[in-house]
């Protein structure tokens, strides 16, 4: 219960940390570490990839089945891992229609025979369409959607780590600046006892000690905080390293 507490207590301050660095980089109070050029054209390229491949999916169902009422239904029995039930489309049904008039007007009268010689040549048409639906389905769309929701999930997952340890580095390096400025002024006051048994003087001296010892603390923290830039800077290279070699991976299979 006792390490819970305290890793809930590690985490809020990591958070607040995080927040406190993003707030001041939006008001310009705070430095910001850039992402070298490489790593910035593989996010860029990999952020066009999924907005066009998420545009020519979408319309890309959209063609193969324009009913939205049946592309909703589609998506139900997916989502649910069920196959959606089987039915006529609608050149297969006009063709079933004309076979079954032409055999009530008489296979042998001019006009019954001609619709159920169109009516089986709308079936296959129906059925060469209900083909193009399956094939496009398998071989084209769905290493569209395995882009979508498996590459590019990872990619934005990697990204926000990415984002956090620069966070993470960037506020290290502003509290190490913090505490060398500290230690800086600390060096600067002057310490020596008053001369004179003056009671302001005295009184200005003993804050001036209790500001110094309070600046020390800082001074103190020297140490630590390079320590701490130095884990966060191995910690973002080492993402950063992550998910270069994860865009170029994907850049290579994506054409990205």
């Amino acid at each position: 219960m006792d390490f819970n507490v305290k890793k809930l207590a590690a985490d809020a301050g990591t958070f607040l940390s995080r927040a406190v660095q993003f707030t001041e980089e939006k008001l310009g109070q705070a430095e910001k570490t850039e992402f070298d050029a490489h790593l910035e054209n593989l996010l860029s390229k990999a952020e066009c990839t999924k907005h066009w491949t998420d545009k020519i999916m979408r319309q890309t169902e959209v063609l193969l089945q324009p009913n939205p009422n049946a592309r909703i239904e589609e998506f139900v029995y997916e989502k649910l891992d069920r196959k959606a039930p089987s039915r006529m489309n609608n050149p297969e049904l006009l063709g079933q229609y004309m076979v079954d008039s032409g055999n009530e007007f008489g296979p042998g009268t001019a006009y019954g025979n001609a619709l159920i010689k169109s009516g089986e040549t709308q079936k296959r048409i129906g059925a060469a369409d209900r083909e193009l639906i399956q094939t496009a389905a398998i071989n084209f769309l769905t290493p569209l959607r395995n882009f979508i929701e498996g590459d590019y999930k990872t990619i934005t997952k990697e990204r926000k780590l990415l984002q956090n340890k620069r966070l993470d580095l960037d506020a290290a390096k502003t509290r190490l600046k913090k505490t060398k400025a500290a230690e800086a002024r600390a060096a600067q006051l002057n310490l020596s006892p008053p001369e004179e048994n003056n009671i302001m003087v005295n009184v200005s001296y003993m804050l001036n000690l209790l500001h110094v010892k309070w600046l020390k603390i800082w001074a103190e923290e020297v140490s630590k905080s390079e320590q701490e830039v130095r884990i966060a800077q191995s910690e973002f290279d080492r993402q950063a390293e992550i998910t270069r070699l994860l865009l170029e991976g994907i850049s290579s299979t994506h054409l990205i």
